[in-house]
């Protein structure tokens, strides 16, 4: 086999391997999701009226989830809130609400069942049950039943600190009048406010007070708020969930900007960045301890998203010569409240220019002075800058600019007014400040 007929057998068998290249495995124990809580037992419940649980679904693994089915077994039991298709990065929760409604008088068992795949890796799935128990007990003729509003108090996520309140009322839909005895909460996350027990509901009339969410672990919280009362229903079941989201992390960068040698009355600027990290941050003011340094570019306040940046500017306008330093303090909502940014510079005093020219005598008779012509272009344009014809043999021009570059000629004026040719010309280049 030739040289070129070798190249050409392994460029096949290369693309041999790409082509029948198994896909990654990925195996059980690097993706779980976990299941809280593991049983749930509603009780005894009346027939024809729901209680409903919630259940926290968490990606333990490494990769993304999606849910590929939810289902329920069992008579009276039915699930709501999360649906196929839902995703969960790693470490992320959904709920799930389970409703047990007894359609007849006995003891009822069931089950959930919940299906996950790895997103891009559809053949590989895993799942996790949840065992569901209750009893549907009869309605006394007569009695009161205490009736929930809402049904299940979900606070949603709040930043580490904070806290939440919600409403919830009791109402007695019964026909005789009911005593609320007792009332509390599974997790101490959830506190009761403005409820005094023991308290009578006449029919129809309804109670109301206070369920405070104030977590103190990151992630998601659930409890139980359980009334007791005389009522038909005397044990009362209301879910709780809410979630804390850790305090986002605030950064300005760089942390020193040095502006070096800048001409007084003029200015400079420099570019910075805002970054926030594991949760948006919002910047509600922005402080200088020195005017001659100013920010643009952004506007309060200010939300930066999670995992991204802002970049602002700032321009430092020195006054007088000397050194200038100010501090840069950006106040957020983040964990780290005060981000700073140190700044300096040194103002110059600006620098006046000039341009003396000299030359010799004109060696005609009758010359009584000189003219003297200027131009920014070299070899033409020329405008003189002299008001009269000047006796002397020097001249300096104080009106020029830092920078710029002029070109000059002379000529020689007779007492008659008559102006002699261009003499050659001279240039001079301004420094810059």
């Amino acid at each position: 086999m030739t040289g070129s007929g070798l190249a050409r057998y392994w460029a096949l068998f290369l693309l041999l391997i790409i082509i029948i290249a198994p896909p990654l495995s990925i195996h059980a124990g690097e993706q779980q999701i976990a299941v809280a809580p593991s049983r749930l037992a509603f009780g005894d419940v009346i027939v024809g009226n729901g209680q409903t649980r919630v259940l926290h679904v968490t990606n333990k693994g490494t990769r993304r989830l999606v849910f590929a089915g939810v289902h329920v077994s069992g008579r009276g039991f039915a699930v709501s809130g999360l649906n196929s298709g839902v995703r969960l990065a790693p470490g992320q929760s959904a709920r799930l609400h389970v409703t047990f409604t007894p359609s007849a008088i006995g003891a009822d068992r069931g089950l959930v069942s919940i299906s996950t795949q790895v997103w891009g890796y559809h053949k590989w799935k895993a799942s996790a049950t949840v065992d569901l128990s209750g009893s549907g007990i009869p309605r006394a003729e007569g009695e009161g039943m205490i009736a929930p509003s809402p049904a299940i108090l979900s606070f949603g996520s709040l930043t580490a600190g904070g806290s939440k309140t919600l409403t919830e009322t009791l109402t007695n839909n019964g026909k005789t009048s009911v005593t609320v005895s007792q009332a509390s909460v599974s997790n101490r996350a959830f506190t009761l406010s403005g409820l005094v027990l023991p308290v009578s509901l006449n029919a129809g009339h309804s109670l109301t007070f206070s369920v405070v969410f104030a977590p103190t672990i990151s992630g998601t919280t659930s409890g139980t708020l359980l009334v007791n009362s005389n009522a038909s229903n005397p044990q009362l079941h209301i879910a709780l969930s809410g979630s804390e989201t850790a305090l986002g992390q605030f950064t300005v960068a760089p942390a020193t900007l040095n502006f070096g040698s800048v001409r007084a009355g003029s200015r400079a600027s420099s570019k910075g960045i805002l970054s926030a990290t594991r949760s948006p941050v919002t910047v509600s003011s922005i402080t200088t301890t020195s005017a001659e340094f100013a920010v643009s570019g952004i506007s309060m306040p200010l939300t930066v998203p999670a995992g991204q940046s802002v970049p602002f500017t700032v321009t430092f306008s020195p006054q007088s010569s000397g050194a200038a330093a100010a501090r840069l303090a950006f106040l957020s909502n983040a964990g780290n409240s005060l981000a700073t940014e140190s700044l300096s510079g040194s103002g110059v005093a600006t620098v006046p220019h000039s341009v003396t020219l000299s030359w010799a005598a004109s060696s005609s008779a009758g010359v009584v002075g000189y003219n003297v012509y200027r131009s920014t272009v070299s070899g033409r344009s020329y405008a003189r800058i002299t008001s009269s014809p000047d006796g002397n043999l020097s001249y300096t021009d104080s009106t020029v600019s830092a920078g710029q570059s002029y070109f000059y000629v002379v000529t020689a004026v007779d007492r008659t007014g008559a102006e002699s040719t261009h003499s050659n010309q001279a240039q001079a280049v301004v420094p810059a400040p």
